[in-house]
């Protein structure tokens, strides 16, 4: 069996309404769809996405100009791909968009391989949960009013969720302290709630306003400072009384590591698209494990579950809804978890006929 294609589709999803975070403001996500077929007709389907459709036309032409290095390859020959790419990648320059390409590729192949072996990849890989834990995280932004961050929380728990997501780092810090502060008074005791900083505060400002955020009870607060601050990462970590999440902007376990050496965080949260794909998701995994690190893996819901699966030390997937009308397959929440599919593969194909009304420009195929 080798690998015969490689076809994209750019698409750009918009949202309903404005949202912000500490740093951002988004009208719509773009994404660069990936389809890997074999000559024996077998396909493996993954995704990247860029904010605001950024940059999305370079992202796809770097996943096209590493074609070379997959066509006519054996697809479970997965590591040896992975590290031909990742070659090319040292020696040009570890850029974000090649590594982000690297990990579509790599996701694609684990899902050819689910569909070759006739598994779902948690079990292709050892399964350890029959379901896993997520959290609400599309939704509790900066730009809601306190009414709509309560409305939106009710909304939450009769969906099946049972821990949720809030973004805070407002301009003046006692407006987050309210708006924690009448979230949990809404929700109550038992529903698990997490704040979200999103990189926006100094060192100082993060532990000033964690400290006011203590007596609420946060499973965690997550990137209290600039990514790459991990000394920053460290000072709010050692100064709170709140576990800090962090590590949605490393890049492979090199990045990884360099949280870990710092003491940055108390929960690692590798993004599938920055890790590496798959293949370096449970690398990064295993070496977290090794210091008593739990994970918890960020966005790609879909795409995630059957890694997370896969783990002993993931403790939940982000439930992040902007990707969910790509797929056929739909993800149900019972009791603040999800039952992992047992479906083929990752388990999630791409719903061609949805994808259609958000083209954003000509498909490309080699």
């Amino acid at each position: 069996m080798k690998i015969s294609t490689l076809s994209t589709q750019i698409v750009n999803l918009p949202f309903e309404k404005r949202i912000t975070t500490a740093i951002h403001t988004m009208e719509s996500v773009g994404c660069v769809l990936l389809t890997i077929e074999t000559d024996e007709g077998v396909k493996g389907q993954s995704y990247l996405f860029t904010l605001n459709a950024h940059r999305i036309k370079v992202f796809n032409q770097v996943l096209i100009d590493f074609s070379h290095h997959i066509i006519g390859k054996n697809p479970q020959f997965v590591e040896a791909i992975w590290q031909d790419i990742w070659h090319k990648i040292d020696l040009e320059g570890r850029s974000q968009i090649a590594i982000s390409a690297l990990s579509t590729i790599d996701t694609a192949l684990w899902d050819i391989n689910g569909k070759i072996t006739k598994l779902p990849l948690h079990r292709l890989f050892g399964a350890y949960h029959s379901k896993i834990k997520t959290y609400a995280s599309g939704g509790l932004w900066l730009s809601q009013s306190i009414d709509s961050l309560l409305l939106q929380a009710s909304e939450f728990i009769d969906q099946g969720f049972r821990s949720m997501k809030v973004r805070v780092g407002s301009e003046d810090y006692l407006n987050d302290v309210e708006r924690v502060k009448e979230l949990r008074k809404a929700i109550g005791p038992d529903i698990e709630l997490m704040a979200d900083l999103n990189q926006g505060l100094s060192p100082k400002e993060a532990i000033r306003l964690g400290g006011k955020l203590e007596e609420y009870d946060l499973l965690w607060l997550e990137e209290p400072v600039a990514s790459s601050n991990r000394k920053g990462h460290a000072e709010v970590k050692e100064n709170l009384n709140i576990p800090i999440a962090s590590g949605e902007n490393e890049y492979t376990r090199f990045g990884i590591r360099e949280m870990i050496e710092a003491n940055a965080c108390d929960v690692l949260m590798p993004d599938l698209q920055r890790i590496g794909g798959i293949s370096e998701m449970r690398k990064v995994a295993h070496l977290a494990e090794t210091y008593n690190l739990p994970i918890s893996t960020h966005i790609f819901t879909e795409q995630s579950i059957s890694v997370a699966a896969s783990l002993k030390n993931c403790i939940s997937v982000e439930h992040m809804p902007w990707f969910s009308g790509l797929f056929n397959e739909k993800i149900d929440i019972v009791n603040g978890y999800i039952e992992v599919p047992e479906r083929h593969g990752i388990g999630f194909t791409f719903d061609d006929a949805y994808i259609k009304k958000f083209i954003y420009t000509n498909t490309h195929s080699i």
